[in-house]
């Protein structure tokens, strides 16, 4: 798979922006703030619906306009497609396919596929569950697209049921009625209904990262592992989850949330489920985050991304490779090895504030991105 055109309006800082790609290594090098990262921002978000950098789609569009728009052209083998998305924040965003509107956003994905690495990809080690849990569920909606319904399912009923529980929470604390609490139930079995679909996906990924990621990580860094993943997630050990059936995942989130509704009506809100789980990386016999030098973290963070890329490449089409400004953050060695390992790939792009920033393997076309021009040197 790879992108032959990208074409962007009022997206970022581009009023308007054309760009023919090749297969192979293509760099975008200009000086920081000039657009490189947003020319790859963009192919990001046809991916996965997001951005890489932001949480809302608010900071996508060019300041002075009311929409930005992604357009993209895909070669999968044979098979070209033309690829639309039109952001427009506080509205629901809309899609094209092949210049048909009869599509949903979400209906796009899976027509281009991508592999991220981007400086944020430190954080996947040392910060926040929700870091690991994005990571998680992105890479499960590139290996099976229809789980970006289920996703979008999943956030809109425990939005309604923490509505409910915060109302009730609220009634409690200022002596007045209690909120009817009638329909919990009925919220408890359709969140553990979508929470249970999404676990399933989840654990069946983290088993089939597993041994990719420990692959990687002795490639980038021999000797230093063995490198461990462990599902964290509701009551249950994780060997048992794992072996689970959705029927069997469904009943131990509703077990979870029964168990755990005194609690969740007194602080208002939804204490159990997939938005509340982990993914525990560790190194050796302890845990990376806490543990794990600068060094180390980088190292398993590109492991975790060269295991996706591995890992979605067995089970489909290879996705295209995103560098974003990556090589400035590593060392000589660790930049090397990831440059090596790269380099093969069916599309690779770029970015990089100089160009001794990009490695001497992954010569290709080259692109000089300054106050709003792309221009190809």
């Amino acid at each position: 798979m790879h992108v032959t055109h990208l074409s962007l309006a009022d997206f970022r800082s581009y009023a308007r922006a054309e760009v023919e790609l090749d297969r192979g290594v293509t760099s975008f090098v200009g000086p920081n703030g000039q657009g490189k990262t947003n020319l790859v921002e963009a192919v990001g978000y046809l991916a996965t619906l997001g951005s890489h950098r932001v949480s809302s789609d608010a900071p996508l569009v060019r300041a002075g306009a009311d929409r930005a728009v992604i357009r993209a052209a895909v070669v999968e083998g044979e098979r070209r497609q033309l690829v639309e998305l039109e952001l427009t924040p506080g509205r629901a965003n809309r899609a094209r396919l092949n210049r048909s509107t009869q599509v949903r956003p979400r209906d796009v994905l899976g027509v281009v596929r991508t592999v991220l690495f981007a400086p944020e990809d430190l954080h996947l080690v040392k910060g926040d569950p929700g870091e690991r849990r994005r990571f998680l569920d992105d890479l499960v909606t590139a290996r099976a697209p229809r789980l970006g319904g289920v996703r979008a399912d999943y956030e809109r009923v425990l939005k309604q049921r923490n509505s409910l529980l915060k109302s009730a929470a609220m009634a409690r604390r200022h002596g007045g009625r209690g909120t009817d609490l009638s329909t919990l139930d009925v919220w408890d079995q359709h969140l553990a209904r979508a929470g249970a679909d999404l676990l399933g996906q989840r654990l069946a990924l983290v088993a089939a990262l597993r041994p990719l990621t420990d692959k990687c990580y002795e490639e980038l860094a021999p000797g230093g592992g063995p490198v461990g993943l462990e599902y964290r997630g509701p009551a249950g050990e994780p060997a048992e989850l794992a072996a689970a059936s959705r029927e069997e995942l469904y009943e131990v989130l509703l077990g979870a949330l029964a168990a755990a509704r005194p609690q969740e009506i007194e602080r208002g809100v939804t204490l159990v489920g997939p938005h509340r789980d982990d993914l525990l990386l560790r190194l050796g016999e302890f845990p990376a985050k806490g543990y794990a030098s600068h060094g180390e973290s980088w190292s398993l963070a590109l492991a975790l991304r060269l295991a996706s890329f591995g890992l979605l490449k067995e089970e489909g089409p290879e996705p295209v490779l995103v560098l974003d400004d990556v090589f400035a953050e590593l060392d000589a060695r660790r930049r090397e090895r990831l440059a090596e390992l790269v380099a093969p790939g069916e599309q690779v792009l770029v970015t990089a504030a100089v160009e001794q920033d990009v490695p001497g393997v992954l010569a290709g076309a080259r692109f000089t991105v300054s106050e709003g021009r792309v221009d190809r040197g």
